[in-house]
């Protein structure tokens, strides 16, 4: 972790006046005051507002950075970490990134004055070289953000050979997927190259049509409903939930028979899609599973446990053969 010392030698100041322009004390030229800032920001250094009080003594806090709980599957992931870590002991501080890289670094800066024990994070959008200077216990949710930080995620190679699958023996011929971004290290790729895999096996053509996670909803509306009247696809594998919920809003506004003349599988297989939208075939990730195997690998980081702890965790996935498949 940085010290004071090292926000002085990178700035080119002494201690005292780093200590001076955290304090806000004294008079300052604004060019000192922005090299102190520019080298405690590049070091990811934040004052500790808690170390005379804790003497060394961990905090018993835990962040949890996000990219938000709006998405039913992120706000299921989140109370699940939530309770938890409530039952080991911990309380939690949870950051809702948006995918956005300024918005990270600087929760990433409060939780480090906040002396955090560990992190649990599902977003990357910082640096891997920002990362690694994190000197907090890592966990990642489903995507590699550094080395030597392990990574918890369900199977999503054979999650998208589950759903392209279940299209292929239901009949459907002209199958497409509506992925995410299919951003370096987004577990889309992952569910993608499952998809792709069965459909060359199938001897079928691939389509996919990228529908980001931020994009406005209006557009994602347009763009699935064009693809709807002009592709007629037979079958969808969406990689999300939500997207597959507004398939079938477009599906039935075009008077498009599910399943006759179209199927659809999502992906996630939140609590709320369960309890409110059973109807809608899904590849169901095992949350309650992923979200212990966190908590327990966070918590071995932070006592310091002997047991071997690996990179990389993948847990099995299962496909829900809702209405929207087979009828």
């Amino acid at each position: 972790m940085a010290k004071l010392a090292d926000v002085a030698a990178l700035a080119g100041v002494s201690v005292t006046t780093v200590s001076r322009v955290i304090n806000n004390y004294g008079s300052l030229s604004e060019k000192t005051k922005q090299k102190v800032h520019d080298a405690m920001r590049e070091l990811n250094y934040a004052p500790n507002t808690n170390a005379r009080s804790l003497q060394g003594k961990g905090t018993n806090l835990v962040g949890i950075i996000f990219p938000g709980v709006a998405n039913p599957f992120y706000g299921d992931i989140v109370q699940t970490l939530e309770n938890k870590l409530f039952e080991r002991g911990y309380r939690v501080i949870l950051c809702n990134s948006v995918n956005n890289a300024d918005k990270e670094r600087e929760y990433v800066r409060m939780l480090m004055a906040n002396q955090v024990d560990g992190i649990i994070s599902g977003t990357h959008n910082m640096t891997i070289e920002e990362y690694q200077r994190i000197s907090a216990p890592l966990v990642s949710f489903d995507r590699f953000i550094a080395d030597g930080i392990p990574i918890v995620s369900s199977d999503n190679f054979t999650g998208g050979q589950v759903a392209t699958q279940g299209l292929v023996r239901a009949g459907a011929k002209n199958i497409w997927m509506f992925s995410g971004a299919n951003r370096p290290q987004s577990p889309t790729n992952k569910r993608l190259s499952g998809y792709s895999e069965v459909m060359q096996e199938s001897g079928l053509a691939e389509h996919v049509l990228a529908l980001p996670f931020r994009m406005d909803a209006d557009l994602k509306w347009a763009q699935i409903k064009t693809t709807l009247k002009n592709a007629r696809p037979d079958g969808i594998f969406c990689s999300d939930d939500l997207t597959a919920l507004m398939v079938l809003e477009v599906a039935k506004q075009l008077k498009i028979a599910v399943p006759d003349d179209l199927r659809v599988v999502g992906y996630d297989g939140s609590q709320m899609i369960q309890n409110y939208f059973p109807e809608l075939a899904t590849v169901t990730q095992p949350i309650n599973s992923m979200c212990a195997l966190m908590v327990d690998l966070l918590i071995k980081q932070i006592e310091k446990s002997d047991d071997k702890i690996e990179m990389n965790y993948e847990l099995p996935v299962q496909l829900h053969a809702g209405r929207t498949l087979l009828g």
